[in-house]
């Protein structure tokens, strides 16, 4: 873990030892910015397991706190509410702190309220609509769905290229932009209609579909991520060549704003900035022959597991958060606004059992 002045610390604050496993070193100001943004970040890493949530102490220092959940990837927050998807089941957490009030120096504690088990559906991307709906997306079937009362999910909306809902993975619909408070652009790597079709159409089959009108608004993406509209900018990641940027809607195109030397996935906006998160590619064959190799080797670089903040008025990478250790690859990155050092309650130690709240607003009794 690390320190705000980039000082490599465990989770209590500590000095870590050179052996430690997890190491988290930020940039000088990102602690400060996190302050002056007046927002707490929180990422998900399937390949470890672990939701972590960065906050900030009263002395300046960094506050990481992390919890396990089997292949926890699509996360949204804000500051009551996060929703998590796990290997199986969709989580939300509710913060059961009255407002001014803090529990061990922490001012949220998001305690697992809901979850729906829905199956290995491969969850991606999760998003609130504008009535309180949760929305997300199901890469094994290819649909954005919601949550059911009796079934594993409610499907809402697929592409115009599948045939048909089948769990076979067919085009890799991944990423849910809102827009206006409703579903409206989604990211895939490709408008394959055959099982597992995607892999073959890595490097430059990468579409972005329009949720409402059902038209493909740009294409020969590599591998996008992660769109998200803000500014009146659908914004998103060409993770297979390790570039952020927007989509010209008049064009039809892609521009890149910043290269970032990892493969991208997970962004979050406030303000005049975006936060990334960047992964180490695996070695296999579904990272490996990407742009994002020979990019690299140009920029004599090595891919990195990160968070990154750009300026999306300059491009610039201004502040970051590098992870090493055996945290290799991000999925979400979301902001939770008006936080400043929140934590999670889990569910193998004992802790969940002492939490208790009364709904007593209405008690008359």
């Amino acid at each position: 873990m690390t320190d705000v002045d980039g000082t490599a610390v465990d989770a209590a604050g500590n000095p870590a030892r050179a052996d430690e496993k997890l190491s988290l070193t930020p940039s000088r100001q990102f602690g400060s910015w996190l302050r002056d943004m007046d927002v707490s970040l929180g990422f998900s890493t399937y390949q470890a397991g672990k939701m972590f949530l960065i906050g900030r102490r009263d002395d300046g220092r960094l506050s990481v706190f992390e919890r396990t959940f089997n292949r926890c990837m699509g996360m949204w927050a804000d500051g009551q509410t996060i929703w998590l998807s796990s290997l199986y089941q969709l989580w939300r957490f509710e913060n059961i702190l009255p407002a001014g009030q803090s529990h061990q120096g922490y001012d949220r504690v998001y305690v697992p309220q809901v979850g729906y088990t829905t199956g290995d559906i491969d969850t991606h991307d999760i998003a609130v609509t504008a009535e309180g709906k949760v929305n997300f997306i199901s890469t094994l079937f290819g649909c954005i769905a919601e949550p059911s009362e009796r079934h594993s999910f409610r499907p809402i909306w697929k592409p115009p290229f599948l045939s048909k809902l089948a769990a076979e993975d067919r085009c890799h619909l991944n990423g849910l932009a809102m827009r206006d408070g409703a579903p409206g652009f989604v990211t895939a790597v490709s408008r394959s209609d055959v099982a597992d079709g995607w892999r073959d159409r890595r490097v430059d089959g990468g579409v972005v579909v329009d949720v409402v009108s059902n038209e493909i608004v740009a294409e020969g993406l590599s591998m996008p991520h992660s769109p998200r509209w803000h500014n009146g900018k659908l914004w998103l990641s060409n993770a297979g060549t390790g570039e952020f940027g927007f989509i010209d809607m008049d064009k039809g195109r892609f521009e890149p704003v910043a290269f970032c030397p990892g493969f991208l996935r997970g962004l979050t906006m406030v303000g005049d900035y975006a936060v990334l998160g960047l992964s180490k590619p695996r070695e296999n064959k579904t990272f490996s022959g990407l742009p994002l190799d020979e990019r690299l080797r140009g920029a004599d670089a090595e891919p990195r597991c990160a968070i990154y903040v750009i300026d999306l008025r300059t491009g610039d990478i201004v502040h970051w958060l590098r992870i090493d250790g055996v945290v290799e690859e991000l999925y979400d990155v979301t902001l939770m606004p008006g936080v400043q050092r929140p934590m999670a309650i889990g569910f193998v130690s004992d802790e969940i059992r002492r939490i208790l709240t009364v709904d007593d607003a209405d008690w008359t009794g």
